[in-house]
């Protein structure tokens, strides 16, 4: 040990000095000077309490993700990283050494090594570099569907009436033509009665919505819905050597469609949440997942959308999941998901407009009482620095510790593209999900019946044209279409499932297991 620490310094760091395990952030700053003793650190079972990691463009953020996920995985916990800019791939090589990371390591009293973690890639659709990332239709729901579409709360409701109708007839969605299918058969003269006695489905919200769907693919969004749909567990496991696997999601081709890759991580989420049991508190999380650029997904949210995310994240620690919400400003975040997050890092945000001073003053007003000037603190700390306070084994928050954050032991930056498309190739989940199959659902089933129904007026017109010795082949009209092949396919496929409405969670997500 060094120098005694000054008073307050001391009490402060006796706030993160835990019995348990738990994860390195670094060194407390007090007075100036950066106090190697006095290590900040968060005890590895309060990770599934949830966090928040802020602070303005150019602060660090990326470095701290990359920084406690590292630490994460070496503990046996698998995470999930969303990989927006393409530069989070550098966690699966060691880091380079260098001047900046040695004298990083000597200030917070770090023991760095250059230390790859184990890393599986997955790309939205297949949409970039990773294995494909896909979720049918049906078990991403109305709700969440609504969102991507961006449809208005009336339109939201026709829809999940359209979901509903769907599950009672055993008419899979599994992609987007089986929606436009099931839409286009509810407008139909055919198909307009089905839902009178439930609402009906107006033509001009019909239309709306088929014109979403329209403008939703015609921007290649279609990969992302489809077989076979990935399934979330994935993410749990470890790899051979004890270490939790890293799952980073490549971004960088779809950052410009903000709406859907946010609404997507949504979708894994409320996944975990359906299909996890209950397991209270653990002694470390079964999984951390990272949810980037989380302003994304509340924009433009109702209010049924915002508390579905606020009931799935309180839920979802009691199934061994912890989330951290990455974004700009903690006003980025509603105050009832803010509310839930026990752990907090926030780098450094800027004050020069009215609007960024209200942004401080609110964010300051998220922090327990503190020993220093938080405005002053926020606007002043460096580049890998922070403002930290997390929940103690007993639950309680810690300090508010001004940090100086260790430096990541991975490479800080992307991997080579070669080295990536080879760690993609190369994983054993390649060859379960790369290619799309397409099966039989609601677009082919529905083609049958429309098939059908053709069959049978015009073997009908030939019946009234013919001299009335009824028509060839034995028996009547309604009997040969009734003993048909595709009749009964369609017939059976509907038997089995009319009247068992698929279950769904609070997001009106659902998964068919097959």
């Amino acid at each position: 040990m060094g120098r005694a620490l000054p008073a307050e310094a001391a009490e402060i760091a006796a706030g993160y000095a835990f019995a348990g395990p738990a994860l390195e952030l670094g060194a407390l700053l007090w007075g100036g000077e950066c106090l190697a003793d006095a290590q900040i650190r968060i005890p590895l079972p309060m990770l599934n309490r949830h966090g928040l990691m802020a602070g303005a463009t150019g602060t660090g953020k990326t470095k701290t993700l990359q920084l406690i996920a590292e630490q994460l995985a070496a503990q046996g916990v698998p995470v999930f990283l969303a990989d927006i800019k393409g530069d989070v791939s550098g966690i699966s090589a060691p880091g380079e050494a260098g001047d900046k990371v040695a004298e990083r390591a000597r200030d917070v009293g770090q023991e760095w090594e250059a230390t790859g973690f184990p890393s599986e890639f997955y790309a939205l659709g297949g949409i970039g570099t990773g294995i494909p990332v896909r979720a049918t239709i049906t078990s991403f729901g109305p709700v969440l569907l609504s969102k991507v579409l961006q449809l208005n709360q009336t339109q939201e409701q026709s829809l999940g009436l359209i979901f509903h109708y769907a599950d009672q007839k055993g008419l899979e969605l599994f992609d987007l033509k089986d929606l436009r299918a099931v839409v286009t058969f509810l407008t139909s003269d055919e198909g307009k009665p089905e839902l009178k006695g439930i609402g009906g489905l107006s033509t001009v919200t019909a239309g709306v919505i088929l014109r979403a769907l329209t403008a939703f693919e015609a921007q290649g969004m279609g990969d992302f819905f489809g077989e076979p749909e990935f399934d979330t567990s994935e993410f749990l496991r470890l790899a051979p050597d004890g270490r939790g696997l890293v799952s980073v999601l490549e971004l960088a081709d779809v950052q410009d469609k903000p709406q859907l890759f946010s609404t997507f991580l949504m979708w894994l989420l409320a996944d975990l949440y359906n299909d996890l049991p209950e397991v209270g508190d653990v002694e470390k999380p079964k999984l951390v997942f990272f949810f980037d650029e989380a302003h994304l997904l509340f924009n433009g949210a109702s209010k049924a959308f915002l508390q579905a995310i606020t009931q799935t994240v309180r839920l979802i620690r009691s199934k061994g999941v912890g989330v951290f919400f990455v974004t700009q400003t903690p006003k980025d975040v509603p105050a009832d998901v803010l509310g839930q997050l026990g752990n907090r890092v926030q780098h450094a945000l800027r004050a020069f407009t009215p609007d960024d001073q209200k942004a401080l003053k609110a964010t300051v007003r998220t922090f327990p009482d503190s020993a220093y000037d938080l405005e002053e603190i926020l606007t002043g700390i460096g580049t890998g620095e922070a403002v930290v306070t997390v929940l103690s084994e007993k639950g309680a928050p810690t300090p508010v510790a001004a940090t100086r954050l260790r430096a990541p032991e991975s490479l800080m930056g992307p991997v080579e593209a070669g080295v990536l498309e080879g760690a993609v190739r190369a994983s054993v989940l390649y060859s379960r999900y790369a290619e799309a199959v397409d099966r039989e659902s609601a677009y082919e089933k529905l083609s049958a019946r429309e098939a059908e129904r053709v069959e049978a007026e015009a073997a009908a017109s030939q019946e009234k044209a013919g001299s009335g010795s009824g028509p060839r082949g034995g028996g009547s009209v309604v009997e040969q279409v009734v003993g048909s092949g595709m009749f009964k396919s369609l017939l059976r496929s509907m038997g089995t499932q009319i009247g068992r409405e698929i279950s769904r969670s609070v997001f009106g997500t659902a998964r068919r297991r097959r």
